[in-house]
């Protein structure tokens, strides 16, 4: 009975080190999750902004054509996939490979038809474990990344595209909601289909030309698409995180509660015991 009580200890104890451990993290994900947010949200205006002013170059010149926003016989897709580098975030990093499966197994009849490019250290360890195509990866990124960080990869997304070595591409990456919603999402990347304007009532004249400042905005913004998903994926991260992290510490707290209750009975039943061996003693001596 005392081992047992001394085992039954050591756990409680265990799990109030685990415990103290969770709760650091839920803190520290929390404090990271604020400012990831804020980022994230002060991305989007900017992103807004290209958006528009490519919109209005497009819809104002009706002549003026770029490869980014023509559509081509497919013959091989990419796909930007975003996940992170650590885990303990829940199911942020397995639900998104799990939908990114199921959207080339929809979609594509063998490997040979598409080609990734993946963030993160838990998406290229999954995928190239098992063979998938990985063309471009990126890790060790930090918490608060700057776009000089992905410029590489971005600027490769746009040319492959441009170069032909696929004719499409996708991102898939976790869209923030809130710090317990974060959505798998998937949205094309190129060519551009959402640039739709109606032509203002005011013309602006362009220099050197409209469809030379196109050229120029449209691979911005393009990269600018790619920031903010990655943005967006930092602030899920960090959602996912806290919330997983709160799940642990309260079923840390369920769990010391129900050992302390066992401790406290076998405490208990230990003491009764003693106590009849000492009454029973003491009548033998009677």
């Amino acid at each position: 009975m005392a081992k047992g009580m001394r085992e039954v200890k050591r756990q409680i104890k265990s799990i109030q080190s685990m415990k103290q451990i969770t709760k650091a993290m839920e803190m520290v994900a929390a404090a990271k999750l604020r400012k990831a947010q804020q980022r994230a949200e002060a991305a989007r205006p900017y992103e807004e902004k290209i958006r528009e002013m490519v919109a209005h170059i497009a819809a104002a010149n009706r002549e003026v054509s770029h490869p980014m926003l023509q559509k081509r016989p497919v013959k091989k897709t990419g796909y930007l996939v975003i996940t992170s580098d650590r885990g303990l975030a829940g199911g942020f990093n397995s639900n998104l490979i799990r939908r990114t499966v199921q959207i080339l197994e929809e979609r594509h009849q063998s490997k040979d038809e598409y080609t990734l490019l993946v963030v993160g250290r838990k998406g290229r360890d999954y995928f190239r474990r098992r063979n998938y195509p990985v063309l471009e990866e990126i890790t060790g990124l930090s918490d608060t990344p700057m776009f000089g960080d992905i410029k590489d990869l971005t600027s490769a997304a746009v040319n492959n595209f441009a170069n032909g070595i696929y004719d499409e591409i996708h991102i898939i990456y976790n869209r923030f909601v809130n710090a317990i919603v974060q959505v798998p999402t998937s949205k094309q990347l190129l060519p551009l289909e959402d640039i739709k304007a109606e032509r203002s009532a005011n013309d602006y004249q362009y220099e050197p030309s409209a469809e030379e400042v196109l050229g120029v905005l449209l691979p911005k913004y393009a990269e600018t698409l790619i920031y903010g998903a990655l943005l967006e994926s930092k602030a899920s991260e960090f959602g996912a995180k806290m919330t997983a992290m709160g799940s642990a510490s309260k079923n840390a707290t369920t769990l010391i509660n129900s050992l302390t209750l066992t401790y406290n009975r076998a405490r208990q039943a230990a003491i009764t015991q003693e106590i009849t061996e000492i009454v029973a003693g003491s009548n033998s001596l009677v």
